[in-house]
């Protein structure tokens, strides 16, 4: 056997000439890839500041074993504010497909997201909603017609006089509510995000290989619509496992028994929410990345976070003997992870 063939086999784990023939060539070329910016790779354990988009491309191939991450959900947070709907579609489709050359065959790619809540869209009429248990005046279209019927000679605001309330008010029970939020805002609704993820997944090559839903606090402040629409309140999001194909080590004694039965298989995890977001505007709580590393990696290896956000991901790899790499846009935040990286290598010290 040559020993370039024998090299490889040593890296998979494998003989790979015991596979069909087609399989063995499309195992070379996802175990390997040439690359020429060998100089310029990020380094393991740090945090760099910039465009998810440029620096993936500075990742050296086949290295990550896991990619955990949280983008921008497009619900009008300040550090998403430079995204309309199509950049926002964009940048997510393009950080995905990038991922493929980066993760190790049989490695994971697992993105925390959630449906777009108040999605605007122009198309849809702009009509408000009968709030029966908000009217400040509880005459009906009933009461006006009554009146009406009886006094078919009256004007708007004589009519009004007999019932006690405004000329609006008459002529808002006789000809239908105000227009939702005056006639220059859109009407809003539900933007699945699942078939977007899935549709990128297929397009850079990903199989989706699992999903998951976290179960989080109900958002009541957040959800300013649950007294007066029959939408329900935000208290959960999504987990997207994206598998690149390759050999998948299975390894249930990553897990107790006990985290194997009570989450490991589970398909809904609940998790409380971060109580106060008072450093960032949406941070996930740390027993989200940690589950993800304990589940689909072992102890040294690298666990990349493209929107780094507060940290919290390289904070739960430091914690779980995992190396990290994070990016992050703004340079506010990557401050703000060094400092919580910097405060927990401390009690948690590589080995």
């Amino acid at each position: 056997m040559p020993q370039e063939q024998s090299d490889l086999n040593e890296n998979i784990g494998f003989s790979l000439e015991r596979l069909p023939n087609e399989l063995q060539e499309q195992f070379r070329s996802l175990y390997i890839v040439e690359d020429s910016n060998e100089q310029h790779y990020l380094v393991e354990n740090n945090i760099y500041q910039g465009d998810a988009r440029a620096k993936l491309q500075s990742i050296r191939a086949n290295s990550i074993s896991l990619s955990f991450w949280s983008p921008p959900y497009f619900v009008g947070k300040k550090y998403e504010e430079y995204l309309d709907f199509e950049k926002w579609k964009l940048l997510l489709s393009k950080v995905i497909s990038l991922h493929f050359r980066i993760l190790k065959p049989g490695g994971f790619l697992v993105i925390n997201i959630a449906d777009i809540l108040v999605f605007k869209d122009e198309k849809m009429p702009r009509i408000q909603a009968d709030l029966i248990h908000r009217k400040r005046v509880k005459i009906t279209r009933d009461d006006v017609l009554k009146v009406m019927a009886e006094n078919p000679n009256l004007k708007r605001h004589e009519i009004a006089k007999i019932l006690g309330c405004s000329e609006q008010t008459v002529d808002r029970r006789l000809h239908g509510n105000n227009i939702r939020g005056g006639k220059n805002n859109a009407q809003t609704r539900i933007q699945l995000t699942g078939g977007l993820i899935e549709k990128w997944c297929n397009e850079a090559d990903f199989y989706m290989y699992d999903r998951r839903t976290w179960v989080k606090d109900p958002a009541w402040e957040n959800s300013k619509w649950h007294s007066s629409s029959y939408r329900s309140v935000d208290e959960f999001e999504y987990l997207y496992f994206l598998w690149k194909p390759g050999v998948l080590r299975f390894d249930r004694s990553r897990l107790s028994k006990r985290e194997w039965r009570e989450w490991g298989s589970r398909g809904v995890w609940h998790i409380p929410s971060v109580r106060v977001n008072d450093d960032h505007e949406a941070k996930f709580p740390e027993e989200l990345p940690k589950r993800i590393i304990r589940l689909l990696t072992d102890p040294g290896e690298t666990v990349l976070d493209c929107f780094m956000g507060s940290g919290t991901t390289a904070v739960a790899a430091i914690k779980e003997k995992r190396k990290f790499i994070g990016v992050e846009l703004n340079a506010k935040y990557v401050e703000l992870s060094k400092k919580k990286i910097n405060n927990v290598q401390v009690e948690f010290p590589y080995e």
